[in-house]
């Protein structure tokens, strides 16, 4: 069975985007400089249509992501933005314009229903309003033999964890300090989550980069 992922770039402060997030900053203050290793390499300026880029193990790694990935979930604040009615969500379309980066489905949590979006580059958004089963279950039955991955934000990653459907989960940790904004884990998951290191290796611009399995 294809497993449930998730790949994030955290603070060394544990946080997987900054404070007062807004549509102008959606990674909120400081929170643009966890992705900065992600945004230089080739693999990842060739999935968003981008030239140049940096060869090497950073962007092997992210290669490798791509390359094994069938299907997305991630919510709605992740995808847009917004949380209210479609019709009132300024950015209803995405923030990664006609050719999202994804070329596979996508599926959106959301609790305002919407036809699915398809989109250039073979990226489906499917909007889900029945919660984290119903996605999961889409997502799965989409993939085929690939894997499905948690885009994001940090609830929706808590939510499959808590839920214990999340397989492994790759961290990246940025060696910036960010000071608050949105945790990746909440002390809830203390009691629910065994996690098993897998994996460790440090990248040439100082992040570290951790791959984990959850265990049963």
């Amino acid at each position: 069975m294809n497993k449930l992922t998730f790949d994030i770039s955290i603070s060394l402060d544990g946080f997987c985007a900054g404070p007062d997030q807004s549509l102008e900053d959606p990674l909120g203050k400081g929170g643009r400089r966890l992705h900065e290793w992600t945004a230089a390499t080739r693999a990842w300026r060739e999935s968003h249509g981008l030239d140049g880029g940096e060869t090497g193990a950073d962007s092997e790694l992210v290669a490798s992501s791509i390359a094994d990935t069938g299907a997305t979930i991630m919510g709605r604040r992740m995808f847009s933005g917004g949380t209210g009615p479609w019709e009132s969500d300024p950015n209803a379309n995405g923030w990664w314009g006609e050719t999202p980066p994804f070329h596979h489905p996508v599926f959106v949590l959301t609790h305002h229903e919407r036809e699915p979006l398809e989109m250039q580059g073979g990226t489906t958004f499917t909007f889900v309003t029945n919660g984290i089963e119903s996605a999961l279950a889409q997502a799965r039955a989409a993939a085929g033999e690939k894997d499905i991955r948690i885009g994001g934000g940090g609830s929706v990653v808590q939510q499959y964890l808590a839920a214990g459907h999340v397989d492994e989960m790759t961290v990246h940790i940025a060696p910036v300090l960010l000071g608050g904004g949105t945790r990746l884990f909440s002390d809830e998951l203390e009691r629910l989550v065994e996690i098993e290191m897998v994996q460790i290796s440090e990248s040439p611009t100082g992040v570290i980069h951790t791959l984990y399995r959850v265990a049963r």
